[in-house]
């Protein structure tokens, strides 16, 4: 069967419709970018779908944990991943986490040991001090993605149930995607296409290089179904954690072991609701078989941890029952774009600087202690193909700094970055290739994005860098420096390669 093949015959497709500026995909970066064009002035955007809501992960797959907003007492990642959450704070029961004017607190004691049983919003490193991490309830930002999308509807066509599934190419131009739908197959002519399906859907069928995912030991080579329980008390089941230290170990790992799989329940905006996260290793999201026994394998063993945890922790979980299933693959890491710039652990470890910065983000990786790293442009622009930009979680980086990269906020300010570039190259008539990219920053200072080097940024969050070394003092980055400095003074040396003939 492998080698058998079927030759489609040649159609004639209807176009749906035309556009300044396509965006394929809702999720985090998609509806960023939408909503950041047409606040920055683009008129003609569309905004397809393949599900019926916006947020991809964050409202469908259930990753409803932002981790990682601020680094000290600073907040880095704002723009529109605060937005959310400004939104949602009147709305009873739908975020939790500590607030902005408590961030980088580390003398109050009592506030940090309040948050700690809260996994994220305590630092790991000391002194301890609290983290803007929020949890949010799903179902509540999705009502809030559309509203934010119905005030700019003079702008912005949504297309929910839209698949889109092929580029339109003219040389090694992006002229629109062919999309399929209960409508049948047909095509959207766009002057933009911005891929922000997360797996490269779109333009690993460009000619753009790409890689596919390659590190198995990584958490982006896991995939999961989330799910959530109701009927429990969180507040005593972290409790009885800390009374019961040797049988909360006990209970991880045989959790993972009646699942199959590693799992852990995680709090929610709601002391009653928790969600359990899983980790399927050795998956890639984007191919069939591993999406499918990620689905049925999760499914399959549900009733059984929550019998385990009921018998295991009756005082957190004796009322625990179903609560719902998140609806779609919870996807982490599959292809990724070899853009114009890849991104490294050495981006964390020497603190890069970017002239083209369009993202400067607090991260999850200890490197350099969630210290904040830049993200330049040319990591969402890819080689060899034009009209095109792919900001999310597929975004340009190796299969190490991926996993630092592809959480919900690096989704967020690229995709918001993509929405802004896209936006300036329509109303100056340039190519997002060469865009200007002083423009884009500034109009993303405007939107709130704080950005290094700039005037009208807010000196005190460089400073606040500079006075922490910019996270470099942890031990990891101590030796990859000393490692860089071993390497250099020996390619520099005349020393002949081991094994190598010296002349070469």
């Amino acid at each position: 069967m492998a080698n058998k093949a079927y030759i489609e015959t040649q159609n004639t497709l209807p176009v749906y419709d035309e556009c300044d500026i396509l965006v394929v995909g809702g999720g985090s970066a998609g509806h960023s970018a939408a909503i950041a064009a047409a606040r920055a002035g683009a008129k003609n955007i569309i905004l397809m779908e393949r599900y019926g809501y916006m947020g991809g992960d964050a409202t469908g797959g259930y990753v409803i944990m932002v981790p990682k907003l601020s680094w000290y007492n600073k907040s880095f990642v704002r723009g529109i991943q605060e937005e959310w959450f400004t939104r949602l704070s009147p709305i009873p029961n739908a975020v939790l986490g500590p607030d902005l004017s408590k961030i980088g607190k580390d003398s109050d004691q009592a506030l940090i040991n309040a948050w700690a049983k809260i996994h994220g919003c305590v630092s790991e490193s000391e002194p301890k001090r609290l983290v803007r991490a929020v949890y949010f309830e799903p179902n509540q930002l999705k009502i809030e993605l559309d509203k934010m999308l119905l005030e700019h509807k003079d702008a912005i066509r949504v297309l929910c149930h839209c698949w889109g599934t092929k580029p339109i190419m003219e040389g090694n131009e992006v002229k629109g995607v062919i999309f399929e739908s209960k409508e049948g197959r047909k095509a959207i002519l766009a002057k933009v296409v911005i891929d922000a399906t997360g797996d490269g859907d779109i333009f690993r069928q460009t000619g753009a290089p790409y890689s596919t995912l390659a590190d198995g030991e990584t958490r982006s080579s896991t995939t999961a179904l989330v799910w959530r329980m109701g009927g429990v008390n969180y507040d005593l089941y972290y409790e009885w954690q800390k009374a019961n230290p040797k049988e909360y170990a006990s209970l991880r790992q045989n959790l993972a072991k009646v699942a199959g799989f590693i799992s852990a329940p995680l709090p929610s905006a709601q002391n009653d609701v928790v969600w359990v996260n899983n980790w399927h290793p050795n998956r890639d999201c984007a191919t069939i078989k591993d999406a499918t026994e990620t689905e049925i394998n999760t499914r399959n063993t549900i009733r059984d941890v929550i019998e385990y945890l009921k018998e295991v922790c009756p005082v957190g979980f004796r009322d625990a029952f179903l609560y719902d299933i998140a609806p779609q693959l919870g996807s982490r890491g599959s292809c990724r774009l070899k853009g114009e710039y890849i991104m490294t652990a050495n981006d964390f470890a020497f603190a890069t600087k970017h002239d083209d910065v369009i993202a400067w983000h607090s991260t999850i990786c200890m490197i350099n202690d969630c210290a904040p790293v830049e993200i330049p442009y040319r990591a969402i622009l890819p080689q060899k193909v034009e009209n095109l930009l792919a900001p999310g979680r597929h975004l340009s980086a190796d299969n190490v700094a991926i996993d630092w990269l592809n959480l919900i906020p690096q989704c967020i300010g690229t995709g918001q970055a993509a929405g802004v570039a896209a936006a300036v190259a329509m109303a100056d008539g340039t190519s997002v290739r060469d865009v200007d990219i002083r423009k884009v920053q500034n109009i993303l200072i405007d939107q709130d994005v704080p950005l290094p080097r700039n005037e009208r940024v807010d000196k005190s969050y460089t400073e606040l860098c500079e006075q922490y070394n910019y996270g470099l003092y942890t031990d990891l980055a101590k030796k990859m420096k000393a490692d860089a400095e071993e390497l250099k003074e020996y390619r520099q040396s005349s020393i002949p390669i081991p094994g190598k003939d010296s002349s070469h």
